[in-house]
């Protein structure tokens, strides 16, 4: 839902809007496979999709900028659920 989207701030909607990039590598993943029949074996498989990821991967290195910012609305937005996995 894209109101959904809407209600968080801005901090909060930008960390939501980046996991599209797990979408992003599911695509690019498809792409790859999609005009392959079959393959050989388990291996080459993995080799193809390494192959193919190495470029894209070189993007995820920037982090998230304002990080605290954001780990410290989703800690009021989401009371108690952060509490065993985050330190505040």
């Amino acid at each position: 839902m894209l109101s959904a989207y809407f209600r968080y701030p801005k901090a909060i909607r930008k960390p939501i809007y980046t996991t599209n990039a797990v979408e992003a590598v599911h695509r690019q993943f498809r792409t790859l496979t999609k005009t392959k029949g079959a393959f050989p074996n388990e291996n080459r498989l993995l080799k193809l999709l390494y192959i193919g990821i190495n470029p894209v991967s070189n993007k995820w290195t920037m982090p998230i900028s304002n990080w605290a910012l954001t780990i410290a609305q989703l800690s009021i937005y989401f009371k108690g659920r952060l509490d065993g996995i985050i330190k505040i």
